[in-house]
């Protein structure tokens, strides 16, 4: 599975120039999963993860391949877009199939950049975003539910589907995001939510775009955006898409240099995809040959068979045990013999819940 995120925001906010940072930073970098443009506004980027060059150097194989991020780059929404504003129902239709959304505010002064207001309005921009998500999401609802009442009446299994459709149909009314919704587990909204795949209903991250005198103490713009995040449960992180950008096609090297020198610890994509897998609930694990070793991306909680069965569904019809080294155990030992003579080498069945960085050899047979 790859993890997908589509990047949305007012026009002239930054941000194309942090997807065009974000998605071309690591192309030196990761020879195996380059800058790669599918169309005009999307492109696939390796999720950094420094354990699986670790493991590379360990196994001593020519290849690290990592796991991957889908982005997606929105053009830029304005009021009115949910009724085609602009490009707006075209672009809307390009994000409902993301797993998550990164909302960029503009949260810098710069008269060079003009913007759609007298000056940046970090509460007005996200209220403008959020409600045309919303509209577009009760546009959709509204068009099911006239077929729902007559669905229904032919089939009364359909009954939940339809209540859920008119409880949902207030929930967005009163200006909340679905992805707040008390019952997103209950099966009517999965039902719903699959077939119809609500913007709304998407875990949202806010990237505050700030200026580089900005990127270590809250401006009073990014206060208001953090408010804002804080008063709806989710995430947001600092970002300089211009300083981000700068370091396209940097070496590892350079670019570390280039961070201490702003006293920043990690890029722009390292810390997205963070705060993006613990919003999902994603973890990596590791598997390797005399080839490669390579990452996989799974939904915590997931047990052995499932996990395997990423790589492949035979794997998980066939799956008879998994032979597990822990990160850390791997890294310290560094040698899978002298792992498995010491005890340290866990073999695990159909129940066991992988954990991130397990270092997992699967067997099965099919």
């Amino acid at each position: 599975m790859s993890l997908s995120i589509g990047i949305v925001g007012l026009p002239n906010v930054g941000k194309s120039t942090l997807f065009n940072a974000l998605t071309r930073e690591q192309n030196a970098a990761a020879e195996n999963y380059p800058f790669c443009t599918i169309e005009p506004n999307k492109a696939v980027v390796p999720v950094p993860d420094k354990r699986l060059t670790t493991l590379q150097d360990i196994v001593s194989v020519g290849q690290a391949i990592n796991a991957t991020v889908d982005f997606v780059d929105v053009a830029g929404l304005v009021k009115g877009a949910s009724t085609g504003e602009g490009l707006g129902n075209q672009f809307l239709g390009n994000i409902r199939d993301v797993d998550a959304i990164l909302h960029v505010v503009r949260c810098f002064d710069d008269e060079n950049v003009v913007h759609v207001s007298a000056t940046p309005d970090p509460a007005d921009d996200i209220e403008v975003i959020n409600t045309e998500l919303a509209l577009a999401d009760l546009q959709q609802l509204e068009k099911r539910m006239e077929k729902l009442e007559r669905e229904v009446k032919g089939d009364k299994k359909l009954q939940p589907v339809y209540e859920m459709a008119k409880a949902l149909l207030d929930y967005i009314g009163e200006g909340k995001p679905l992805w707040t919704y008390p019952q997103r587990t209950d099966n009517a909204f999965v039902a719903l939510n699959r077939e119809m795949r609500f913007l709304t209903a998407k875990p949202v991250i806010y990237a505050a775009n700030v200026g580089e005198d900005s990127l270590h103490e809250d401006n009073d713009y990014v206060k208001v955006a953090r408010q804002i995040a804080e008063e709806q449960g989710t995430e947001i992180l600092t970002v300089c898409a211009s300083l981000e950008q700068e370091m396209t096609g940097l070496s590892d090297e350079e670019q570390q240099e280039y961070l201490e020198l702003y006293d920043i610890q990690d890029s722009g994509l390292e810390r997205l995809i963070q705060k993006s897998y613990q919003l999902l609930g994603l973890i990596s694990y590791f598997t390797y040959n005399e080839n490669e070793v390579r990452a996989w991306t799974i939904h915590e909680g997931w047990t052995a068979p499932k996990a395997a069965g990423v790589i492949h569904t035979d794997f998980e019809k066939g799956f008879i045990r998994a032979e597990v080294i822990p990160y850390a155990v791997f890294a310290e030992h560094r040698d899978r013999n002298a792992i498995k003579s010491a005890g340290l080498m866990q073999v695990e069945g159909q129940d066991y819940v992988v954990d991130d960085g397990d270092v997992i050899q699967f067997r099965f047979n099919v």
